[in-house]
């Protein structure tokens, strides 16, 4: 039986007993009905709207200006297409940050109005309480540490997090904290692979890295990243599977040749 064929529903359970039976995660970002359809199709454990959808959707330089109704709007695109995978929804700039009962109400927004069957943030001891309030509510939190695209105007650049002993130190406490406030799993966003395997060892919960080297519980990638759908971003982590940007454009090229040249549609692409 195909990986797509296995009938198992994920959940954050799920999620932890692959770590401990040492069992990779898989996760991948969706933003659409179509294309998530295809991903939980092809076996992914994780599927993350993502934040992500900012640059890749909408075109923005960065995650900053996408909003909660948007992501609510992704996310329940996503949650119609898909049968088997574990459902994340981040929560966008400005939704959680300010104070816990402005995070809580965002994250129930997002659980009634899309379907979606957990909340990632950004941060670490600096929004714990917002975390914590949100799991009052039961709903799965997952985390996200190392670098934090919500946060680039503060950090001035997209270069790897965590290289020097003080942020370290910061980065292992702050994945306990988050532990320790009930997260699930933890995303580490492009850190030295020695300090994520560092981490995956200090807690007893799954870590996702995106740049993070392979001593990791799972990986992540962006969908359109991985399938050569995006050109202009090509860091050091990412592999890609396919390269659709050229693929799409050469077939958009074909049919515009064959409607000019009235080849399209031939009579058996007609009616009588």
């Amino acid at each position: 039986m195909s990986v797509a064929g296995k009938a198992r529903k994920v959940t954050t359970q799920t999620l932890q007993e692959m770590k401990e039976a040492g069992e990779k995660i898989t996760m991948l970002t969706a933003y659409d009905f179509s294309l998530a359809k295809l991903v939980d199709g092809g076996g992914v454990d994780v599927i993350l709207v993502g934040d992500s959808a900012s640059n890749v959707m909408a075109g923005n330089e960065t995650t900053v200006p996408i909003t909660l109704d948007e992501m609510i709007y992704h996310a329940t695109c996503v949650v119609r297409a898909v049968n088997r995978a574990l459902i994340v929804v981040d929560m966008p700039f400005g939704s959680y940050q300010g104070d816990s009962k402005t995070a809580l109400d965002s994250a129930i927004r997002i659980m009634k109005e899309s379907g979606g069957h957990s909340v990632k943030l950004e941060g670490g001891e600096e929004i714990v309480e917002s975390v914590q309030r949100i799991l009052t509510a039961g709903i799965p939190v997952m985390g996200h540490l190392g670098l934090t695209p919500q946060s680039i105007y503060k950090f001035g650049s997209y270069a790897t997090r965590a290289q020097e002993d003080d942020e370290a130190d910061k980065l292992v406490a702050d994945a306990k904290i988050l532990e320790r406030a009930g997260c699930y799993a933890i995303v580490l966003e492009k850190i030295p692979a020695s300090l994520a395997k560092k981490v995956t060892e200090a807690v007893s919960i799954p870590t996702i890295g995106i740049g993070a080297g392979p001593n990791v519980d799972g990986q992540v990638l962006v969908l359109h990243d991985m399938l050569g759908i995006t050109m202009d971003f090509s860091p050091r982590f990412l592999r890609r599977y396919l390269e659709l940007s050229t693929q799409i454009t050469g077939a958009v090229e074909n049919y515009v040749n064959d409607v000019r040249s009235g080849d399209f549609p031939n009579d058996d692409e007609s009616y009588f």
